[in-house]
């Protein structure tokens, strides 16, 4: 994997509908939650409602019926920690009430993150399979800069003087903001617990806003969330490490058989003749040039990080239509690295046809395409330029990759001249504590031993309520997504355990409440 593309990769991937030509490194990043249709759980867009909130003001107004759903804004400040400005924009939001109970009832509030949040609000089954359990009404709040809450509308990525505002502490002020409205202008609300729950970078910025917002929120569930995968956190060459562990367990000699294709390419790639194979030989929608082999490299390797983050014990349309297990099913190509190069390559094409042509639909594959486009890439690429620097790096012996070292000033170079600015790689650990977070409570964080993400994640139990839930059989926040019958014993163990949590956390608010009248 080139260097540039390995130090923004895997928060999510090509987005081919990013509207403004990013530089190489950029194109790779995306994001670092799963872009994927929202597919899942197809009955839950009939049963929300769309909301816009308008913060330090009143409801806007706004209200579009579309079926059942109901369009909401609230108009939160652009700068929440300045004084001089009084520009708002409008935050779209999500409710559901169907199961909530003014009386003993709960708030679970989804901390949206860098997409589109009807996305977000289809593919979080586990909070409507819960919402009966827990009386609780949901709430899905969109992200500034993603999705339709644009606080400069089109101008919004225009310049790093419009993306200013774009961090996670303006997101979690919006977050709080939106609470407290709720909270005013919904009978019942006022006096009932919230929980915060999100996966991935949703998942952080959840964990987050409990320890910055303890006031606002009961407690928090970050399901497959790398809070620690900062600075010197966590080795840089953890996350390809396990997507590697991946692929050796899946099959015998499936991570050799990566391994050896590198060499493969740059041998094949060094002459015409062996451009020109490999483009049929891939089936790729357009030949290749020298200058492209590189490009090529890292969409395969991307590839093989999507595939561990959706490695789901049952068939899924996320990035793309997959089996169940798709990684056992990919392996079974890559069987023998010790064949010729022609060969190997032509395995290597039969283990990407499963990712990128399972329904047998697709008649080229197209290297600048690894998912399809649900977030975005342009706010994702700026935030991995400011604040959410996450260090990457490969060596090729204990992962399956190219070597590759993690090159911060390479990094800051490529951020200036596409954005204008520079990473603070220290602001993240600063701001929410890195390590040190054992004065908190209340922050249930899961993972998966799949997901490459759980290497920068927590994984053993600081403190009695600060604690951590592993799923054996896990992939990217499994936990959160809707019950299946295919699920392994340990996700339905982790889900037990973490509605145990919030049960406990929703008893505790109305005993302490009961006490105060």
């Amino acid at each position: 994997m080139g260097r540039r593309a390995l130090r923004f990769l895997l928060l999510s991937f090509l987005a081919p509908w990013a509207t403004i030509a990013l530089r190489p490194a950029l194109r790779a990043l995306g994001s670092l939650h799963l872009p994927t249709n929202p597919t899942s759980l197809p009955a839950v867009a009939k049963n929300y409602s769309v909301l816009y909130f308008q913060q330090k003001a009143t409801l806007s107004g706004y209200l579009h019926t579309c079926i059942i759903q109901l369009n909401h804004y609230k108009t939160p400040p652009v700068d929440h920690f300045g004084f001089n400005t009084v520009k708002t924009f409008n935050q779209r939001y999500l409710v559901a009430d169907k199961y909530w109970k003014e009386n003993g009832g709960s708030i679970l509030f989804y901390t949206g993150n860098e997409g589109d949040i009807i996305w977000f609000c289809n593919n979080t089954g586990f909070m409507w399979d819960v919402a009966e359990e827990l009386k609780a009404m949901l709430v899905f709040a969109e992200h500034r800069y993603y999705g339709e809450s644009l606080p400069f509308g089109d101008s919004s990525f225009k310049d790093s003087r419009h993306l200013n505002f774009l961090t996670s502490e303006q997101a979690l002020a919006d977050f709080a903001e939106l609470i407290k409205h709720l909270k005013r202008t919904i009978p019942g609300a006022e006096n009932q617990p919230v929980i915060a729950i999100g996966g991935s970078y949703g998942g952080m910025l959840a964990a987050w806003f409990r320890m910055k917002y303890p006031h606002m929120v009961v407690g928090a569930l970050a399901a497959s969330a790398p809070i620690w995968q900062f600075e010197d956190l966590v080795p840089c060459g953890v996350f390809m490490k396990i997507v590697t562990t991946d692929f050796r367990k899946s099959g015998p000699h499936c991570s050799e058989s990566i391994r050896r294709s590198w060499d493969a390419i740059n041998r094949l790639s060094s002459t015409g003749s062996g451009l020109q194979w490999l483009s049929e030989a891939f089936h790729l929608c357009s030949p290749l040039t020298s200058e492209d082999i590189q490009h090529l490299k890292d969409w395969i390797s991307e590839t093989w990080v999507n595939l561990a983050m959706v490695d789901y014990p049952y068939a899924s349309n996320f990035l793309q239509p997959l089996p169940a297990w798709p990684i056992k099913v990919v392996c079974q190509y890559l069987k023998n690295p010790n064949v010729s190069d022609l060969l190997l390559l032509q395995n290597i094409f039969q283990a990407l046809n499963v990712y990128y042509n399972y329904s047998g639909q697709a008649k080229c594959l197209n290297i600048s395409e690894t998912a399809t486009g649900s977030l975005g890439t342009l706010g994702w690429s700026y935030q991995a330029c400011t604040e959410v620097v996450m260090p990457f790096c490969t060596n090729g012996v204990d992962d399956m990759f190219e070597p590759h070292s993690w090159n911060l000033k390479e990094l800051s170079d490529d951020c200036f001249q596409q954005w204008g600015v520079r990473p603070r790689p220290s602001w993240i650990t600063t701001m929410y504590g890195g390590k040190n977070i054992s004065s908190h409570t209340n922050i249930v964080f899961s993972n998966g031993e799949l997901d490459p993400w759980s290497g920068g994640g927590v994984t053993k139990d600081i403190t009695d309520t600060l604690v951590a839930v592993t799923i054996s059989e896990g992939a990217h926040h499994l936990d959160l997504r809707a019950k299946n019958a295919l699920d392994p014993t340990s996700v339905l163990l982790a889900r037990s355990l973490e509605v145990r949590h919030m049960k406990n956390w929703i008893r505790d608010f109305y005993d302490s409440v009961g006490k105060q009248h």
